[in-house]
């Protein structure tokens, strides 16, 4: 897929490339949930708000459990970290791997919002 076809949406997963490790941030090549923005110009902004995911299950209220399956591409059980969402450039969209579930995604945006008071 070249750059410039890269058009990510709110509920899909990607596979999204982090880069460099930082202390306490996600680093490489992992899945993520893209969260916005969701709007009718979306395609056209430079970025996207992007949530990583792990696959080290931890019980923090931050972490938004995901079973794996068809439609969303996951292979283990994995967690979105709402508590690391944040802005990246479309280009760190490597691949979409599929589509979050409505009751994930209604989950992973309470979250969002609890952690943003918004």
């Amino acid at each position: 897929m070249q750059s410039s076809r890269r058009h990510p949406r709110a509920g899909e997963i990607w596979l999204t490339d982090f880069g460099d490790p930082f202390p306490h941030e996600p680093a490489g090549k992992r899945p993520a949930v893209i969260i916005g923005p969701r709007t009718n110009r979306a395609t056209s902004l430079p970025f996207v708000f992007a949530v990583p995911i792990t696959t080290t299950l931890r019980k923090s209220v931050c972490h938004i459990e995901i079973t794996p399956n068809h439609e969303n591409g996951l292979k283990i059980l994995s967690a979105a970290q709402t508590e690391l969402m944040r802005s990246i450039s479309r280009e760190r969209c490597v691949e979409q791997m599929g589509i979050i579930d409505t009751d994930g995604w209604n989950a992973i945006r309470e979250s969002v919002q609890a952690l943003l008071n918004y």
